[in-house]
């Protein structure tokens, strides 16, 4: 039988640290962040009606508005046989909300037109160059040029490709001079939004703790920054091209499975084993942050008249490491190569 008043003697592995200070962190219980709000608003915007939907919501906007249309006829001829001034002058009201309305629809349309102009140009580059056409790609620059005529932050950029397009002989290298004099200013403002919007969709999913909260605004950052890079590039998106602009994107997101980033692009940006290491919030933005970047560089890619070819691709990588890495470090990084 041993003493128990004796010393007691515990025997330490070789490996196990002696200094507390030098023990590894303990790790974190719970599931990896996987950027929830990010995905549920990818998703839920890349859902389209089905057709049974669309002929309801369509017959039921018919129905409201051919009861309204005789309910205010109604109104304002009964009106008119009681009070004929009063009745005149609600009737001019209306007039004027119908002509207001009618505005906001030719409005829609010009932004639908618009919108087209600019994906005709960008297949017209996109066969150009697959076929070396250099007919075609003088036809897409002399589009591109109409395009931004209006535009005094594009002069200097369209002189220049005036100035060097005779000089150039094939199709690459016609549309590859007005990528760099014409689309570069503008892709470096669509980026500066992209960075911007991912810095807030991951603010605001690190800092509310409420889940929907954050669903709506990673949602509502998404589609202005989608908005906001369709003005750059020309598109002056209204509401319905907003609408339109985000579901193209994301569903294409969804379709290639770009909605889902994880630990293995986050380390080489930010430190390895970062996420196992930040409270799950704080992941949880990161990750998010990370996947708005993602939707901004589609959106730039869909919203840009020219395909991107001599001029290389955004990086993914380089903005989430400007946008994001001066969140957890206290400085801005610089950006990282494509």
């Amino acid at each position: 039988m041993s003493d128990s008043k004796g010393p007691v003697l515990i025997e330490l592995d070789d490996d196990t640290p002696v200094n507390p200070a030098e023990a590894p962190p303990v790790p974190e219980v719970g599931p990896v962040p996987t950027g929830q709000a990010m995905t549920t608003a990818a998703s839920f915007a890349a859902r389209g009606p089905s057709r049974l939907a669309r002929w309801f919501w369509g017959s039921l906007l018919a129905l409201l508005g051919a009861l309204a249309s005789i309910a205010a006829w109604n109104f304002v001829m009964g009106l008119i046989a009681q009070v004929p001034l009063l009745g005149y002058g609600v009737a001019a009201l209306i007039g004027l909300f119908v002509l207001i309305a009618l505005i906001i629809v030719f409005r829609e349309l010009a932004v639908f037109s618009r919108l087209s102009r600019i994906d005709a140009l960008h297949r017209q580059a996109s066969e150009a160059l697959a076929d070396d056409d250099l007919g075609a790609a003088r036809k897409t620059v002399d589009g591109l040029t109409r395009l931004y005529r209006g535009r005094d932050d594009t002069r200097w950029g369209r002189q220049r490709l005036a100035e060097l397009g005779a000089d150039q002989f094939d199709a690459a290298g016609l549309l590859g001079v007005a990528e760099t004099e014409v689309l570069a200013p503008l892709d470096a403002a669509a980026q500066q939004e992209v960075e911007a919007a991912a810095r807030q969709v991951a603010t605001v999913t690190a800092l509310v703790p409420i889940a929907l909260a954050d669903v709506v605004a990673a949602l509502t950052a998404n589609i202005r920054m989608i908005r906001r890079i369709a003005e750059i590039y020309g598109g002056r998106s209204g509401t319905l091209g907003s609408w339109r602009l985000t579901r193209a994107v994301m569903a294409h997101l969804v379709a290639t499975g770009a909605v889902a980033i994880g630990d293995d692009m986050l380390e080489p940006i930010l430190g390895g084993g970062l996420l196992g290491k930040l409270s799950r919030r704080f992941g949880e933005g990161l990750v998010n942050g990370a996947l708005t970047a993602r939707v901004g560089v589609a959106a730039m890619e869909v919203c840009r008249p020219l395909p991107f070819n001599r001029t290389p691709r955004p990086s993914v990588r380089g903005i989430i490491k400007s946008a994001l890495g001066g969140l957890f470090t206290g400085e801005k990084a610089d950006k990282a190569g494509a």
